[in-house]
């Protein structure tokens, strides 16, 4: 498989900058086998059936870009430098590693400020990525965090507009409940209260996990051989009571529906030859075509950028002849790309 076998052109106006407003008003393509529909979010229930159930993800999303002062005494009299931190993963030790810019601009041991009593310290660095200790922990620093930052758009959202308070609200799921990602779940952002309880009253399930969304969410697959492509990692959890749910609707016939390709990437790094078991840990499980799905019936995702692996991803549920062939119809049809834009719902049997 080559790279160039995931690539399409896509015209830059499709990609969205912001999301349908109400969520549920978004248009949902969807594939039913060879069957192909054009809908919208808030008509999802008529394709699902009593029995099925929805998996979703309820990372929330932290505010994780940051804007902050370098200060420093040269000989000339004190100079300052304005850095940009996005920060991408806890470490064990408190810390933080960030992509930081320009990260020329600070050296190991110098303070960047962003806020009265919340700074951090430059510890290291390592592949382009800065290490970072924050002078508060804990609540303090999650209070600090939420007052000083700004959510973490996509980039090619951010290259054409900066984040601003609207995104606090359309950049985070109704059901978010454990903080860490640093990108949201996007599929999962077109489900407002209303639909969660339409499709329950019609007898549909659903089933929370967690997957902590990475910016390697947005790294560029750089090999021409995908196969040579090293996944990003991303922390996940499938409790107990999950893989219990999970496998007594798989064992009544039921259909498991993932809500992202979050979602999906976790539970298929939880299966096992006899259905699902609880799992938590680090998952770089990449999905492509010739993967054989072990949990997922379908797939609920939004429109993904050309030769990414989410698109290696959902080629893999439906083929890709069958799904290039879908997303050039959702350009025809002038379908909005991307995180804040509309979805799609992949199933492959019917």
């Amino acid at each position: 498989m080559k790279l160039s076998d995931f690539d399409f052109e896509l015209p830059e106006e499709l990609i969205a900058t912001r999301p349908a407003t109400p969520r549920s008003s978004a248009r949902l393509l969807v594939a039913q086998g060879e069957r192909t529909v054009d809908s919208h979010v808030h008509d999802l229930p008529d394709f699902l059936r009593p029995g099925d159930r929805l998996v979703l993800n309820n990372t929330r999303v932290i505010p994780a870009r940051l804007s902050g002062v370098r200060r420093r005494d040269g000989e000339q009299g004190p100079t300052e430098a304005r850095i940009e931190v996005t920060l991408l993963e806890p470490q064990g030790d408190g810390s933080w590693n960030v992509l930081a810019k320009p990260a020329k601009k600070v050296r190991d041991g110098e303070e960047i400020h962003f806020a009265p009593g919340f700074s951090a310290r430059v510890t290291g660095r390592v592949e382009g990525q800065l290490n970072l200790a924050f002078s508060l922990e804990g609540d303090d620093f999650d209070a600090a965090l939420d007052a000083a930052g700004f959510m973490p758009l996509p980039p090619y959202i951010a290259a054409r507009r900066a984040a601003d308070a609207q995104d606090r609200t359309d950049y985070q799921t109704v059901f978010a409940r454990h903080s860490g990602a640093v990108a949201a779940p996007t599929a999962s952002l077109h489900f407002d209260r209303p639909l969660l309880e339409r499709i329950a009253a019609m007898g549909v399930d659903f089933t929370e996990v967690t997957l902590h969304v990475g910016a390697g969410t947005f790294l560029p697959v750089k090999v021409d051989d995908v196969r040579e492509h090293k996944m990003h990692s991303e922390w996940g959890e499938v409790p107990d009571a999950a893989a219990a749910e999970i496998n007594a609707t798989r064992a009544a016939g039921g259909r498991i529906i993932p809500v992202g390709t979050t979602a999906c990437r976790l539970i298929e790094s939880a299966a096992g030859a006899d259905g699902i078991h609880p799992w938590s840990g680090e998952t770089d499980i990449f999905i492509r075509p010739g993967y054989e799905f072990r949990i997922a019936d379908g797939l609920m995702t939004n429109f993904h950028l050309p030769k990414s692996t989410l698109m290696m991803l959902v080629s893999a549920l439906m083929g890709r002849d069958r799904m290039m062939a879908l997303y050039e119809h959702a350009i025809a049809e002038r379908y909005r790309f991307f995180s804040y834009g509309d979805a799609s719902l992949l199933l492959p049997k019917g």
